[in-house]
Parts: C-alpha cells; sequence; structure tokens
C-alpha cells in the first residue's frame, strides 16, 4: 500500500478536534514534507544535471502526470517561459485529463493505453526530457507514459511519495519523497504535493541556472510582456552594469527587451556584437561579461 494510502492512527478522531489541534496537525504535514525533499537533494541534483545534459536547441520538457500530481507538474512547467525564457513551444503537458483542468475525473488515471498514445502522437525524440509525477508511483496512465517516452529514447525522471513505487523501476532518474502518510488518507494535495511542488521547482530551476539562464539571482532570461517586468528588467541592468535607469531602457529596448544582450549593450557593446559575444558563450552572461574585462 502506498504510504499516502496509510490509515494513520494518530489523526483517530480528527474530525472532534478544535481548529487549532487540526491546523497544526495540517502544518506538521507540510513539515514533513519539506523534510522529504531536503533529504532527496542527490535524486534531485541528478536529475536536473541529467537534464541539463540532455537538452539540446530543439530538445522539449515533458511533464507527465494526473490528478493532483499532473496539475503540480503542469504548474512549474507554466513558469518556464515566464521565469527563465525557456521556449513555450517545448515546454509539453501530457496530463490524464487533457487540456480540462478541472473537474478532475479518475477515469483517464487507469487507461495505460491513453497514456501510450499521448506519448506516440508526440513523437518523443532522445534529446527529449520526460518528468512523470505520481504520489503512489503507480498510476497506469502515468507508468504507461514514462515507458513508452524511455522506450523512445527520452531521458525520463520519476517523481514519487512511495518507496516501492514501480515507477522508479522504469525511469532513468527516480526521485523519492518521503512525504509520509497524509493527514487525509489519500489527500496527496496537501503532504505529497507540497513534497513534489518544492522537488520539481527546485530541479527546473536548478536546471534552468545550468543553463545560463539565471545570473546572481536575477531572471536575466524572464519574458518582459508588462510594465513591471519592464521595471524588474531595468533594476537588473542597473545592479549588473551600473548604468542609470535611463541607459538601461534605452539598451533593453535595442535589444528587444532581452536582458542577457541589453547588459553587454550597458557596457558599450553594439547590439550586434553583444549578441554574437552572447552566442559565442554558449548564452551564459557571466562568461560573456569575463570576456570583456
Amino acid at each position: 500500500m502506498s504510504a499516502t494510502e496509510t490509515i494513520s492512527l494518530l489523526y483517530a478522531g480528527l474530525d472532534s478536534w478544535d481548529d487549532m489541534a487540526i491546523l497544526d496537525a495540517f502544518l506538521e504535514g507540510q513539515e514533513r514534507a519539506v523534510a522529504a525533499v531536503k533529504a532527496a537533494r542527490p535524486a534531485l541534483a541528478r536529475a536536473a544535471d541529467a537534464i541539463v545534459d540532455r537538452l539540446g536547441e530543439a530538445s522539449r520538457i515533458v511533464f507527465v502526470g494526473a490528478g493532483s500530481s499532473g496539475i503540480i507538474a503542469a504548474l512549474d512547467g507554466m513558469e518556464l517561459t515566464g521565469t527563465f525564457g525557456w521556449p513555450e513551444e517545448r515546454v509539453v503537458f501530457v496530463l490524464a485529463s487533457g487540456e480540462t483542468i478541472a473537474p478532475l475525473t479518475g477515469g483517464p488515471e487507469d487507461d495505460a493505453g491513453l497514456g501510450r498514445s499521448r506519448i506516440a502522437a508526440l513523437d518523443i525524440k532522445p534529446g527529449d526530457v520526460v518528468i512523470a509525477v505520481a504520489a503512489s508511483g503507480a498510476t497506469p496512465f502515468t507508468l504507461a507514459a514514462v515507458s513508452a517516452a524511455g522506450e523512445r529514447g527520452a531521458l525520463t525522471v520519476g517523481l514519487a511519495n512511495n518507496a516501492e513505487a514501480p515507477v522508479f523501476r522504469l525511469v532513468d532518474v527516480p526521485v523519492f519523497l518521503d512525504s509520509g502518510p497524509e493527514v487525509i488518507v489519500g489527500s496527496t494535495r496537501m503532504g505529497a504535493g507540497t513534497a513534489q511542488k518544492i522537488a520539481l521547482g527546485l530541479i527546473s530551476s536548478l536546471a534552468m541556472i545550468r543553463l545560463g539562464h539565471v545570473f546572481d539571482g536575477l531572471m536575466v532570461n524572464l519574458r518582459i510582456d508588462n510594465a513591471k517586468l519592464r521595471r524588474r528588467a531595468i533594476r537588473m541592468l542597473v545592479h549588473l552594469t551600473g548604468c542609470e535607469d535611463d541607459q538601461a531602457a534605452a539598451a533593453l529596448d535595442s535589444c528587444d527587451g532581452q536582458v542577457k544582450t541589453a547588459a553587454l549593450v550597458a557596457r558599450g557593446v553594439a547590439p550586434g556584437e553583444a549578441r554574437d559575444r552572447l552566442c559565442a558563450a554558449g548564452g551564459n552572461l557571466r562568461s560573456a561579461l569575463a570576456d570583456l574585462a
């Protein structure tokens, strides 16, 4: 039996407890989730390193899941474009519910054939990365999808909250999140979901840092599509180069809103040359700036 389905005597009479006692129980479950992620750091690092090694210029990151786990996986993937400038067309979601987020129905998660057909429709390639998330690690849709992706040569990563999860036998990089029994049995949006959310965020953020999308904790590859993000980009350029706000704005405008290129322009490099220098540095702003010294 999956840990998330275990009935714990700790919560006998839960519905008769006072409010503070119930909230304390939930918070203790959240704390266990955080501890589970901390214990899984070596596996998280292996996953991020493997992703960085695999991703090429046309590779895709594919998130697979069902129910709450699928939604949590999709949420992480949705942030990659805005935060890190990862191309939108290179983030793919394979969810048992298809394009429907709510209401969630359980039937499709039992459909292994559906999981395989969704992967086949994507024409998964060896350069792609597939990240499968399932609290039990035994969801038929998710197992079939990740198995099909592995057969096509993709890198596969599996996150689950069950030590004996079948998904671990199918993936290249298994990540066990030992979040323990849920306060409300089977409600994996709680402890297990928190552990999944944190773990996915750590893996994707570490991978994006290694790919050069972050400098000094700054989102130097962010997509600027509103006034707030433009102001943030200008502040970043002032911090990175020591220029004035108006200079930062002008540099940003000359580079179509690309912060990394604009940082070189603000240091006196022409826009075309700045793009060439950044390309030669593999998109790594730190390396490109060091070459100017």
